[in-house]
């Protein structure tokens, strides 16, 4: 389920309200977010694809990344796609051509996440790799995908293709700790259900959230 549906569900999701909004805020994958950093500094960056398991914080990156990158052009010079939701060849044209056409007000080019890209059919990846390489100059893409075996092999050759691994329990447990704690949740869960449930969770950042959430009845 696309991150807009969720939010249509009639509550406002914690996984979602403590998304980070930085690189800095990033719990965990310390090497990507090195490495990401990398590009910020040095104001240029390839393309990129996030693959890994749910929750290991693939669109947080994307999402973090693009901010840190882009500043204060971001809303005008970011889009985000969720192929879960706009797989259709139709998209290409539409949506992904539309915003690559222009160029940026500022800086270098721009930045298009296309979510779940896994999702996708060989057809679609064959006009993205066609757009991706046309469109270079002006905008980079970033694509985020669970299973990397799914992604074509002329779309990865074009990426730079970085594996993200199921969290720590202790980062998990710390991004739950301070949630609890921003939540005012003292006294209604206990540290020994943070560990629990971070346990649990099997390294998914986003599952051991909403299990927080759940417990809490929020």
């Amino acid at each position: 389920m696309s991150r807009q549906a969720q939010l249509g569900l009639g509550f406002y999701l914690w996984a979602e309200k403590y998304r980070p909004k930085t690189l800095d805020e990033v719990v965990g994958q310390e090497e990507v977010v090195a490495e990401l950093k990398g590009y910020v500094e040095r104001r240029n960056m390839p393309h990129l694809l996030l693959h890994g398991g749910p929750g290991t914080g693939k669109t947080s990156l994307a999402i973090a990344l693009a901010r840190d990158m882009l500043g204060e052009t971001f809303d005008c010079c970011f889009l985000e796609i969720n192929a879960s939701d706009d797989r259709g060849i139709d998209t290409i044209n539409s949506k992904i051509k539309s915003f690559c056409k222009t160029a940026p007000l500022f800086g270098s080019f721009k930045i298009l996440l296309l979510d779940e890209a896994d999702y996708t059919t060989r057809d679609f990846q064959a006009a993205l790799r066609r757009v991706m390489e046309k469109y270079s100059r002006t905008t980079r893409f970033i694509l985020t995908a669970n299973y990397v075996k799914k992604i074509s092999d002329a779309i990865q050759s074009r990426c730079r293709c970085i594996e993200l691994k199921p969290l720590e329990e202790y980062d998990i447990v710390e991004r739950l700790r301070f949630i609890a704690e921003c939540e005012g949740l003292d006294g209604r869960v206990r540290e020994y259900d943070l560990y629990m449930i971070a346990k649990q969770s099997k390294g998914d950042l986003r599952k051991a959230i909403n299990d927080l959430q759940s417990l809490a009845g929020g």
